[in-house]
């Protein structure tokens, strides 16, 4: 399915990201593993990348720096040649209600999540450009759709990733380009393990279908938007939730 791409995945060394990069190499892809502070996961991520007969290059940067983000897509290219897929996953949250929340936390999470978002994009767009192929895929989240309370700078980073992706999506289509975003609802990660059970079970009410959502489930739907099968489709946003936004 997508035997020999070149995939860059951003914050690939745990939770989501972790999926998407095992399930694109699962489909064939060599992955460009990204993270930026974690070196033990990274490392053993790329190992099992390598058991199941994919390559990996593990690379550490903060891709909220345009310079380690520009630095991120050249060793892709010096390593593979090309860049095929780009996976923006990497985020951050410091929720915390808007009278409370400092500065600093709001930049933080708008640096990361959508300022890197545009540091890759900007990056591997030149690339992408000569070969006249590539496929841009931005995590965002239905809270980018919806809001939250306590969110308001993690909610406006996803929905600025949405705003652009879809302007990207206009500007590259020409020439065979596709951009699109994925925007999950509640995922079982160890970030929301640690949730209390009754917030828990105050989402699982909102959620039609009465489940949470599995990080693979995720990767599943990243994995198709990657592939030559997803080619007519650009532009779009699709809720992966439950059903918990509609």
């Amino acid at each position: 399915m997508l035997q020999d791409k070149i995939a860059v995945v951003t914050g690939a060394s745990s939770g989501i990201g972790k999926d998407i990069a095992m399930k694109l190499a699962l489909k064939g892809a060599n992955i460009v593993v990204h993270y930026r502070s974690n070196d033990e996961e990274a490392l053993a991520l790329a190992s099992n990348i390598e058991k199941i007969g994919s390559k990996a290059l593990v690379v550490k940067g903060d891709i909220s720096k345009m310079a380690d983000a520009e630095k991120l897509i050249e060793e892709a290219i010096s390593k593979f040649g090309r860049v095929d897929i780009l996976v923006n996953n990497a985020g951050i949250t410091k929720d915390t209600l808007l009278l409370k929340m400092s500065e600093e936390q709001f930049d933080d999470v708008i640096n990361t999540n959508l300022k890197g978002t545009f540091n890759c994009t900007k990056s591997v767009t030149k690339h992408m450009l000569k070969q006249k192929s590539g496929r841009i895929i931005n995590i965002s989240s239905v809270i980018g759709v919806v809001g939250n309370a306590g969110q308001s700078n993690y909610a406006a980073s996803k929905a600025g990733i949405i705003g652009f992706t879809k302007s990207v999506a206009k500007e590259l289509a020409s020439r065979g380009i596709t951009a699109n975003a994925v925007a999950p609802g509640f995922i079982r990660t160890k970030m929301t393990d640690v949730l209390k059970d009754e917030v828990k079970e105050e989402i699982l009410k909102k959620i039609p279908l009465n489940k949470f959502g599995e990080a693979e489930d995720v990767a599943n739907l990243v994995a198709f938007l990657a592939s030559d099968e997803a080619s007519y489709i650009t532009g779009q946003v699709i809720n992966i939730d439950g059903g918990m936004v509609m």
